[in-house]
Protein backbone atom coordinates (compact mmCIF):
# COMPACT_ATOMS: atom_id res chain seq x y z
CA UNK A 1 0.00 0.00 0.00
CA UNK A 2 1.26 3.30 -1.37
CA UNK A 3 1.40 6.37 0.90
CA UNK A 4 -1.48 8.74 1.02
CA UNK A 5 -0.62 12.06 -0.75
CA UNK A 6 -1.26 14.69 1.77
CA UNK A 7 -4.92 16.61 1.13
CA UNK A 8 -4.17 19.95 -0.54
CA UNK A 9 -6.49 21.73 1.71
CA UNK A 10 -5.23 20.62 5.12
CA UNK A 11 -1.61 21.82 4.14
CA UNK A 12 -2.44 25.13 2.83
CA UNK A 13 -4.35 25.60 6.37
CA UNK A 14 -0.98 24.68 7.95
CA UNK A 15 1.02 27.16 5.53
CA UNK A 16 -1.89 29.76 6.74
CA UNK A 17 -0.90 28.87 10.67
CA UNK A 18 2.94 29.49 9.52
CA UNK A 19 1.63 32.64 7.88
CA UNK A 20 0.13 33.77 11.47
CA UNK A 21 3.12 32.65 13.14
CA UNK A 22 5.51 34.42 10.97
CA UNK A 23 2.72 37.76 10.91
CA UNK A 24 3.10 37.88 14.76
CA UNK A 25 7.18 36.59 14.16
CA UNK A 26 7.56 40.23 12.39
CA UNK A 27 5.77 42.21 14.87
CA UNK A 28 7.75 40.41 17.78
CA UNK A 29 11.30 41.14 16.31
CA UNK A 30 9.88 44.98 15.32
CA UNK A 31 9.56 45.87 19.47
CA UNK A 32 13.04 43.62 19.77
CA UNK A 33 14.16 46.05 17.94
CA UNK A 34 12.48 49.29 19.60
CA UNK A 35 13.80 47.75 22.64
CA UNK A 36 17.21 47.50 21.68
CA UNK A 37 19.14 48.84 18.75
CA UNK A 38 15.93 50.85 17.33
CA UNK A 39 16.70 50.80 13.30
CA UNK A 40 13.84 52.16 13.37
CA UNK A 41 14.41 55.05 14.89
CA UNK A 42 17.71 55.33 13.22
CA UNK A 43 16.22 55.33 10.09
CA UNK A 44 13.71 57.59 10.74
CA UNK A 45 16.86 60.12 11.58
CA UNK A 46 18.68 59.55 9.20
CA UNK A 47 16.18 60.47 6.62
CA UNK A 48 15.28 63.87 8.40
CA UNK A 49 18.43 65.18 10.22
CA UNK A 50 16.79 68.35 11.28
CA UNK A 51 13.71 66.35 13.58
CA UNK A 52 14.48 66.69 17.44
CA UNK A 53 14.42 63.31 19.33
CA UNK A 54 10.87 63.72 20.25
CA UNK A 55 9.56 63.93 16.82
CA UNK A 56 11.69 60.99 15.79
CA UNK A 57 10.24 59.23 19.30
CA UNK A 58 6.81 59.76 18.00
CA UNK A 59 7.33 58.91 14.24
CA UNK A 60 8.42 55.51 15.30
CA UNK A 61 5.48 55.11 17.96
CA UNK A 62 3.51 56.13 15.03
CA UNK A 63 4.83 53.51 12.92
CA UNK A 64 4.77 50.59 15.39
CA UNK A 65 0.94 51.35 15.50
CA UNK A 66 0.48 51.05 12.45
CA UNK A 67 2.31 47.50 12.28
CA UNK A 68 0.57 46.02 15.34
CA UNK A 69 -2.90 47.34 13.26
CA UNK A 70 -1.49 45.83 10.24
CA UNK A 71 -0.31 42.14 12.29
CA UNK A 72 -3.97 42.64 13.88
CA UNK A 73 -5.81 42.98 10.47
CA UNK A 74 -3.14 40.13 9.11
CA UNK A 75 -3.85 37.64 11.53
CA UNK A 76 -7.32 37.99 11.39
CA UNK A 77 -7.34 37.28 7.37
CA UNK A 78 -5.41 34.32 7.83
CA UNK A 79 -8.26 33.17 10.33
CA UNK A 80 -10.75 34.10 8.37
CA UNK A 81 -9.26 32.54 5.01
CA UNK A 82 -8.65 28.98 7.11
CA UNK A 83 -12.65 29.14 8.37
CA UNK A 84 -13.60 29.56 4.26
CA UNK A 85 -11.01 26.73 3.61
CA UNK A 86 -12.00 24.13 6.35
CA UNK A 87 -16.07 25.28 5.67
CA UNK A 88 -15.48 24.28 1.85
CA UNK A 89 -16.90 27.30 0.42
CA UNK A 90 -16.80 27.47 -2.96
CA UNK A 91 -15.21 31.20 -3.32
CA UNK A 92 -12.72 29.88 -0.86
CA UNK A 93 -10.11 29.95 -3.80
CA UNK A 94 -11.03 33.56 -4.96
CA UNK A 95 -10.86 34.86 -1.12
CA UNK A 96 -7.32 33.32 -0.43
CA UNK A 97 -6.23 34.29 -3.18
CA UNK A 98 -7.81 37.93 -2.67
CA UNK A 99 -6.55 38.25 0.28
CA UNK A 100 -3.00 37.55 -0.73
CA UNK A 101 -2.51 39.76 -3.39
CA UNK A 102 -4.18 42.93 -1.01
CA UNK A 103 -1.14 41.45 1.75
CA UNK A 104 1.19 41.51 -0.53
CA UNK A 105 0.73 44.79 -1.72
CA UNK A 106 0.81 46.07 1.41
CA UNK A 107 3.30 44.54 2.15
CA UNK A 108 5.32 45.64 -0.89
CA UNK A 109 4.58 48.77 -0.14
CA UNK A 110 5.75 48.99 3.44
CA UNK A 111 9.28 47.52 1.64
CA UNK A 112 9.19 49.92 -1.09
CA UNK A 113 7.33 53.08 -0.75
CA UNK A 114 9.79 55.94 -0.60
CA UNK A 115 8.58 58.74 2.18
CA UNK A 116 9.58 62.52 1.11
CA UNK A 117 13.13 62.05 2.39
CA UNK A 118 13.51 59.51 -0.42
CA UNK A 119 14.48 56.68 1.62
CA UNK A 120 11.84 53.88 2.06
CA UNK A 121 9.55 54.47 5.23
CA UNK A 122 10.53 51.53 7.24
CA UNK A 123 13.90 50.09 7.07
CA UNK A 124 14.81 47.64 4.63
CA UNK A 125 15.12 45.04 7.43
CA UNK A 126 11.86 45.45 9.07
CA UNK A 127 10.51 45.84 5.37
CA UNK A 128 11.74 42.51 4.05
CA UNK A 129 11.09 40.47 8.13
CA UNK A 130 8.05 42.45 7.21
CA UNK A 131 7.43 40.80 3.92
CA UNK A 132 8.10 37.04 5.28
CA UNK A 133 4.19 36.13 5.47
CA UNK A 134 4.36 36.23 1.99
CA UNK A 135 5.91 33.21 1.78
CA UNK A 136 3.58 30.77 3.09
CA UNK A 137 0.76 32.79 1.36
CA UNK A 138 1.56 32.32 -2.04
CA UNK A 139 2.30 28.73 -0.74
CA UNK A 140 -1.27 28.78 -0.22
CA UNK A 141 -3.12 29.74 -2.47
CA UNK A 142 -0.75 27.20 -4.83
CA UNK A 143 -2.22 24.53 -2.62
CA UNK A 144 -6.00 26.27 -2.58
CA UNK A 145 -5.68 26.08 -6.70
CA UNK A 146 -4.93 22.57 -6.52
CA UNK A 147 -7.75 21.46 -4.75
CA UNK A 148 -9.95 19.41 -6.93
CA UNK A 149 -13.40 20.69 -7.34
CA UNK A 150 -16.07 18.41 -9.08
CA UNK A 151 -17.96 19.75 -11.40
CA UNK A 152 -21.74 21.14 -9.29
Amino acid sequence: MSPRAPDPARSAICAMYVGIALSLGALAITWLDHATDNVLASHIRAGYPSYSQGRIDSAAATYLAYLCILAAVAVICWLWAIRVLRRGRRWARAAVTVTFLLGAVVLLGNLLVRDTSGQTGLPPLLGWVGLSPCLPGLLAVVLVWSIHRPDR
